[in-house]
């Protein structure tokens, strides 16, 4: 199988040879490229050649165009601190939507998640307190946020993309009330415009989001990140058997700094947690110091198990 039929298969609780591998990278492809990340994050160009080679170089199953979320904020007019080779920041004194008249200025974005697209144009604290302050702010910027985000996707879906990734990082900030009142039905209708675009959807939401799992298994997504604060038992409890799931080893404790042993131990244990529809990545993106060898234990960890069947 390729890594294509292999993803597909196992998005689809059909039977393939062996697990897929899909970890996040983007310092750490922009060093295999030999590039700094500041040039990574605004050359598409060299983010696609970075991305290409660390596929190649590691067997990943799939080749992914994730970009620095600032990207996205700058494509829209927000003002970003950029640097030689570390993350660009977003100015949180600057921000894009800091007066809230601008958003009827604003003509273009790029995809993000509804929650962590309006955190970068408003400001995370500003966001945070806009959902009790100015609720009907936050659905008009949802809205535009999912809009905007649409329209990319459709881009990508044309140009031969199989899966969209949505990242919606700060929604990890909420608790369940805003989270199902104010995110939930925009996430969910970006999914569902994805779909209608004959795309599938990876939900990739960083950080502790325990309180939040029933909610993201009900968005339809073919298949969901866990990031390493949440047990991958209860990601499955709160999900259900049929949701493909992806994750979830500490980038730093157990892939970095641990060894090909302890690795393939690690995910060992969490096979068995989350089950059948499972796919071999890192609870977020692989760091950049991390050694290669460690890197090529994931992967041979997938390409030595076999991703069983759900529905058998």
């Amino acid at each position: 199988m390729t890594g294509r039929e292999r993803i597909l298969a196992v998005l689809a609780g059909q039977k393939a040879n062996h697990l897929p591998s899909m970890p996040i990278t983007m310092m750490f492809a922009a060093d295999i490229l030999g590039v700094p990340y500041g040039q990574y994050a605004r050359n598409h160009k060299l983010l696609a050649d970075a991305q290409i080679k660390t596929a190649e170089q590691f067997g990943f199953d799939y080749v992914s165009a994730i970009s620095d979320p600032a990207r996205e904020a700058a494509d829209a007019g927000a003002k970003i601190q950029w640097f030689e080779n570390q993350p660009p920041a977003i100015l949180e004194d600057e921000a894009l939507f800091a007066d809230k008249s601008a958003l009827g200025r604003v003509v273009e974005g790029w995809v993000e998640g509804p929650c962590a697209e309006a955190a970068d144009l408003r400001g995370i604290n500003r966001l945070m307190t806009d959902f009790s302050d100015d609720p009907a702010f936050v659905r008009d910027l949802f809205a535009f946020t999912v809009e905007t985000a649409i329209r990319f996707a459709h881009a990508q879906i044309q140009a031969g993309a199989d899966i969209i990734g949505i990242g919606d990082a700060a929604a990890s900030l909420v608790g369940p009330r805003i989270y199902k009142e104010f995110v939930w039905p925009e996430e969910k209708r970006l999914v569902h415009a994805i779909h209608a675009l004959g795309g599938r959807v990876r939900l990739h939401i960083c950080g502790n989001t325990r309180r939040l799992l029933e909610g993201m298994g009900q968005l339809g997504c073919e298949m969901v990140d866990i990031d390493y604060p949440v047990p991958m038992s209860e990601a499955r409890a709160g999900m259900g058997p049929l949701q493909t799931l992806a994750g979830n080893l500490n980038p730093v404790k157990d892939l970095r700094d641990g060894t090909p042993e302890s690795i393939a131990q690690a995910l060992e244990a969490l096979q068995q947690q989350a089950g059948p529809q499972w796919i071999v990545a890192v609870g977020c993106e692989i760091v950049r110091d991390t050694p290669h060898r460690n890197v090529h234990a994931l992967v041979n960890f997938a390409q030595t198990h076999t991703a069983a069947i759900t529905g058998s």
